[in-house]
């Protein structure tokens, strides 16, 4: 009885929403298609580097193990990569994670509201502007010699600045670069977010006398912790996936040093230098960092009161 009343109940239920299965049909086989199957190469890090014969015909004595993983941590480069990838992360999420936060509770509160939808269009136009794009302004911009910014540190009587030959100025420019570029548009999800707190609290926080920062920290802050915590998760796992493209724009010679990470590293090493059983160790690697992280972050996120990705 209780058996044909759950089937009875699922045909109900599929005969009223089964165009929203049917629509799933293509997402799901791209997914399958680029995805998933393509993961079944990931074996070529267990074997000597040759793309030529297919992964599930090669001999036998053509895997290797774990040799391109020991020779892969055993690299100099390839630890200084990593180093390089945890310090731009770190740096990335330390500055470029609250800097949206910050800027969406400051235009939320702006009352002129012709402002406000200018300001936060300036804000995101950057998004749009690709590394290379940025790359070239910031050569204009910084340049040591006749960039706009080192000429008023000149007039103003002082040393120009190397913001892009030396190392710890490249690392600070770059992220703040980045910063520069991602914020207006991450702003948008926050200020999105804040538009479904509930009115009543605010009105509520007033009639208690809180000051405009009370409901910012008290009010609106709780209102968007979900959309925080999701947005944090899903950073965590791409920890180790830096931006190739952005220190590709903004590197040169004399800070390769800070400027190779690990998206760098491999494809100089696996593209370039043709070890593509190596590097594919490599990526292996980093995904299966990411993928840690990634459940760390949602356990601490459920941990702490917070919803999770699942």
């Amino acid at each position: 009885m209780e058996k044909g009343r759950k089937i009875h109940n699922f045909a109900s239920y599929m005969s009223r929403h089964w165009a929203l299965y049917v629509m799933l049909i293509l997402p799901l086989a791209f997914f399958f298609v680029f995805s998933y199957m393509p993961m079944g190469n990931l074996l070529i890090a267990f074997m000597r580097n040759n793309i030529l014969v297919p992964v599930f015909e090669t001999p036998w004595e053509r895997w290797v193990g774990l040799d391109n993983f020991r020779q892969a941590f055993e690299n100099p480069f390839f630890s200084r990569a990593v180093r390089n990838t945890v310090m731009f992360s770190v740096l990335d999420f330390a500055v470029g994670f609250p800097a949206p936060i910050v800027l969406a509770l400051l235009l939320n509160e702006i009352k002129f509201k012709r402002f406000k939808r200018v300001t936060q269009t300036i804000s995101y136009m950057p998004f749009f502007l690709s590394w290379i794009i940025i790359g070239g302004l910031a050569i204009r911009m910084f340049s040591p010699t006749d960039g706009s910014i080192n000429n008023i540190i000149t007039n103003m009587g002082l040393d120009p600045v190397p913001f892009l030959n030396q190392n710890n100025p490249w690392v600070a420019t770059n992220v703040l670069l980045s910063v520069w570029r991602h914020l207006g548009w991450n702003t948008i999800i926050y200020l999105a977010a804040i538009t479904g707190v509930n009115p009543e609290l605010y009105e509520a926080a007033d009639m208690d006398g809180a000051t405009r920062i009370q409901k910012m920290w008290n009010v609106t802050l709780p209102g968007i912790r979900p959309v925080i915590l999701i947005l944090f998760i899903l950073t965590m796992g791409q920890i180790m996936g830096a931006d190739m493209a952005r220190f590709l724009a903004l590197e040169n010679l004399l800070v390769r040093d800070v400027s190779t990470i690990v998206p760098i590293f491999v494809w100089r090493w696996g593209l370039q230098g043709s070890q593509f059983a190596f590097t594919a160790a490599i990526g292996l690697v980093m995904s299966v960092i990411n993928l840690i992280l990634l459940f760390i972050a949602n356990y601490g996120a459920r941990k702490f009161g917070g919803s999770g990705l699942w």
